[in-house]
């Protein structure tokens, strides 16, 4: 009589638990990976506001605003279409003669962040860092953020572009409070030279599940092209 070949229920239950340790694995080692990206994200945040706040107790002016930039900060360039390298010290950091863009030129320059920087009237990896994802960041007073790009003006740092929405989200649950529209960091549709987010429910996926304080972030819907700002 023909002996009959199988598996054991121990040899099925010894596969098993390899394929649920190799899932484990991989679903770890995802995990692991977007916790980087969200420290990387924060950190690149905290370090641009800890040089934002320390130019301003060095000099008592704004970067990008200082009138006196030439005379104090070794190296400023005298670009026409940057005020010459000074600001015009209305305390704000505006669009009027590159202010915004200038004001990396002056952080950079008076060593508070890492890299040379150099403003002129087009923006690009020469005037101007970079998020982890590779588009322009951006230090600005405005109201461009917040529900509909209608917020309060203030100066604020944008984080820039083609952020996965995961990653957006789990930002504001650690440094806020989580919600796109409220708090001290918020969503933005800043397009840093890619493509501008997009919020509500008219897209998908979109960044956000409408244009309400009461909205949420899209969490799980697949957007990889998400941004916020952090308010001064």
């Amino acid at each position: 009589m023909k002996r009959q070949q199988g598996f054991t229920l121990i040899e099925i239950a010894i596969v098993l638990v390899i394929i649920g340790l190799l899932l484990g694995g991989v679903l770890k080692g995802q995990e692991l990976i977007t916790s980087a990206r969200v420290r990387n994200l924060i950190s690149t945040q905290d370090g641009i506001k800890a040089a934002y706040f320390g130019f301003l107790d060095r000099y008592r002016a704004l970067p990008g605003d200082y009138t006196a930039a030439t005379t104090n900060i070794t190296g400023v360039a005298t670009t026409a279409a940057c005020g010459n390298g000074n600001g015009n010290g209305n305390g704000r950091i505006e669009t009027t003669n590159q202010e915004n863009v200038l004001a990396w030129e002056h952080i950079s320059k008076a060593g508070f962040i890492n890299g040379t920087y150099t403003c002129a009237a087009t923006e690009s990896t020469t005037t101007t860092p970079v998020n982890p994802y590779g588009v322009r960041m951006q230090l600005i007073y405005d109201g461009v953020y917040g529900i509909t790009s209608g917020g309060a003006a203030r100066h604020n740092l944008k984080t820039g572009p083609q952020i996965p929405v995961e990653i957006i989200a789990e930002v504001d649950r650690k440094v806020d409070d989580g919600a796109p529209y409220t708090g001290g960091f918020q969503f933005s549709a800043y397009a840093g030279g890619g493509t501008a987010p997009t919020e509500g429910s008219a897209t998908t996926p979109a960044c956000t599940s409408g244009n309400t304080t009461a909205a949420t972030w899209n969490a799980t819907n697949g957007s990889t092209n998400c941004g916020g700002t952090s308010t001064f």
